[in-house]
């Protein structure tokens, strides 16, 4: 594997049993995300793309073929094992938020922090600077309830970053949004990828989301069709929506 590579994916495949009938879901997919990638996953309804983010974000286990995080194939591991990579490596961010609604958005944000059994102090603190970082520093003891949409995937990016994770998974993360707030998000990914190099991978259907990746992989019926470089990036407006 090159050293750049962060995971890696060999002749991938993902069936689901219903019953007597088989479902093959993804077929022989190959592909590798580097350190720094901003990568698009694009492709229609039933393609097959939320079941490879599962796979790249060690949420489920391909029915054959590897997974690879850096060096280590996932693919072997126990659900206890994938969890604490999961909460240690990845952060996820989804078009349902999943915000917990009895908690204010900084305890929402510390809650990873929590499972990793970082002090108290220090939760509280790396909280308070993410949620600053997405614009929300006056927000911090608002309920979920009494946020708009956009704000609530501010909450949810800064989730999370919480522990400082390799990668960002975001799976249709503007899917519930306007367009004004679907824009800030995307610059938000945007800027953590430009600033701090972080690796991002979001899964779409929105041809106008991916004018933000250097990278899209095009998918369909379960198979990468197209795989390629953005010969030159395309910034978004709120008018492109």
């Amino acid at each position: 594997m090159k050293e750049n590579t962060l995971i890696k994916l060999e002749h991938l495949w993902k069936v689901y049993q219903l019953g007597k009938v088989e479902i093959t879901v993804l077929k022989d997919i190959n592909l590798e995300i580097q350190r720094g990638d901003f990568m698009t996953i694009m492709g229609p309804s039933g393609s097959g793309k939320s079941t490879l983010m599962y796979l790249i974000g060690c949420l489920d286990t391909p029915t054959k073929g590897k997974v690879f995080l850096e060096n280590t194939d996932v693919s072997l591991l126990s659900n206890n094992q994938l969890a604490s990579i999961r909460g240690r490596k990845i952060g996820f961010v989804f078009q349902q938020f999943n915000l917990l609604p009895n908690l204010t958005a900084l305890e929402n944000v510390t809650l990873p922090m929590v499972f990793q059994k970082k002090p108290e102090k220090e939760r509280i603190e790396r909280a308070k600077d993410l949620l600053i970082s997405v614009g929300l520093g006056k927000r911090i003891n608002h309920r979920p309830a009494e946020l708009s949409g956009g704000e609530r995937q501010r909450v949810a990016i800064a989730r999370a970053l919480a522990n400082d994770p390799e990668i960002i998974v975001a799976d249709e993360p503007t899917g519930n949004l306007d367009s004004t707030s679907g824009k800030v998000v995307m610059d938000i990914f945007k800027d953590l990828h430009q600033r701090e190099g972080r690796t991002i991978v979001v899964v779409t259907h929105d041809p106008n989301i991916a004018k933000y990746s250097k990278k899209i992989v095009h998918i369909k019926d379960g198979r990468i069709i197209k795989n390629h470089l953005q010969e030159e990036k395309i910034l978004w407006s709120s008018n492109n929506l």
